[in-house]
């Protein structure tokens, strides 16, 4: 079969209002192409959300309220477009990478959900996902520092411009996957739906162990949500 990282994958990312994948909605999105390991084409925009973008965000990401209202294509559109080209990604069985992707993708599930009635699965996406935050917990899992992806590209010597911008991130968690890929070989030869389906196991052991952490210091547990990977359904009690 070979080694997936010289074949051709999709890196996706958001910028978003907030941290609420549940309610929080896309500023601006990025589709990165990448072929054997060179960036082949990228889609990528900015997006209205139809709503205030907080203060907070603004300056995380540099958009603001102004701006995405009067360049960013209307939410829905951008879900549809953004959608059909994570659906027809999976049908050729096109990895989907990236960095957190419950994240982004729950965002898409739950937006493309409220805004036209129907999911990812129902529209016939069926991975696989290559995470790359997950895979370094698994194969690293002993490391200590932050796993945030400016950490991660330090680690395996990726380098990031322009953090926060959706291409920028896109690509550079597409190259730290091509890092642990070519760092641990069993991982690069791995069929990626054996790895989709290991990584949603090795998140819940992830988030079972830190959710025991949280509660031995008297913090309050993790919403229940927040075990799956790498869809999470709002209907879910989060507790």
């Amino acid at each position: 079969m070979g080694n997936w990282a010289t074949r051709e994958v999709l890196g996706f990312d958001f910028e978003t209002t907030g941290v609420d994948r549940f309610n929080d909605v896309p500023v601006s999105y990025a589709l990165v192409t990448v072929v054997g390991g060179v960036l082949d084409s990228t889609l990528s925009g900015l997006v209205d959300p139809g709503r205030d973008i907080p203060a907070g965000a603004t300056e995380v990401h540099g958009i603001t309220t102004q701006r995405a209202r009067s360049e960013g294509m209307p939410l829905k559109d951008a879900v549809e477009l953004i959608t059909d080209r994570v659906v027809s990604a999976s049908r050729r069985g096109v990895p989907l990478v990236g960095m957190k992707l419950d994240y982004d993708l729950t965002i898409l599930d739950t937006v493309s959900r409220r805004l036209s009635g129907h999911g990812l699965c129902e529209r016939g996406w069926a991975g696989p996902v290559l995470d790359a935050v997950v895979l370094d917990r698994h194969h690293d899992r002993y490391r200590k520092g932050s796993r945030t992806l400016g950490a991660l590209c330090a680690h395996y010597g990726v380098d990031i411009e322009h953090a926060h911008d959706a291409t920028a991130d896109a690509v550079a968690s597409a190259r730290v996957l091509f890092a642990l890929a070519a760092r641990f070989e069993e991982l690069g030869e791995a069929d990626p739906y054996v790895l989709h389906e290991s990584q949603i196991a090795w998140h819940r052991e992830w988030a079972e162990g830190y959710d025991e952490w949280r509660l031995g210091r008297g913090m309050a547990p993790m919403d229940r949500r927040d075990f799956i990977w790498p869809v999470a359904p709002a209907a879910l009690l989060a507790a």
